[in-house]
């Protein structure tokens, strides 16, 4: 059984003004360091909480890069947490699943002309290798089984309800769009891996 681990007072986002709490889990099935980032006590006080399931990404989260945009995302979903309550499940799954080496091998290839996916199924991998499996044991072990959902991406949902979560709203995030990355976004919607406008410009 998945356990919380350790639950401990900080403050994040830009100028670290947020106050928060920061979990780890005992017992996930993987070696993964998994954490879960509650605001306003939303595993306690808010039903159902808002939730978003934020896969981890060194070169757009903490350097911002210019070839995605989950570092605004990620700020985007803290700022409303920070404003109304919820929960980051901040997942240690690099580059979806292929880890930061491998991504940086496909950016390579990205700037040589490769889709994303081009780009992970030249490498000798899937489209998207993350299991969201775990993130469901994490919500369990907080006692949460309804949420309302963070997310653009059908993945997330589809798992997330196989997994036994109830998902009564699903929310989108705002199509980032900066220099770099409209080919990468337009990209993941013609596949059909997130639902966005990127022509609101």
């Amino acid at each position: 059984m998945v356990k919380v681990r350790a639950r401990v007072p900080l403050k994040v986002g830009v100028g670290s003004e947020i106050p928060a709490e920061i979990l780890s889990f005992h017992g996930l099935q993987s070696e993964q360091e998994h954490v879960a980032l509650i605001f306003k006590q939303a595993d306690q006080s808010v039903n159902p909480p808002l939730v978003r399931m934020h896969s981890e990404c060194l070169t757009g989260d903490v350097f911002h890069s210019s070839r995605c945009d989950c570092g605004e995302q990620l700020e985007e979903t803290l700022h409303k947490m920070g404003e109304d309550g919820g929960i980051i499940l901040y997942l240690r799954q690099e580059g979806r699943g292929i880890g930061l080496y491998n991504k940086l091998d496909a950016y390579k290839l990205q700037s040589e002309g490769m889709t994303t996916y081009e780009a992970n199924n030249h490498l000798g991998f899937a489209d998207d290798l993350r299991d969201f499996t775990e993130a469901a044991q994490m919500l369990k072990a907080l006692n949460i089984d309804c949420i309302r959902l963070v997310t653009n991406n059908p993945k997330k949902i589809e798992e997330l309800q196989a997994a036994g979560i109830t998902l009564k709203e699903v929310i989108g995030t705002k199509a980032h769009l900066k220099d770099g990355n409209r080919n990468y976004l337009k990209a993941k919607i013609e596949h059909g891996k997130h639902r966005l406008n990127i022509e609101q410009d």
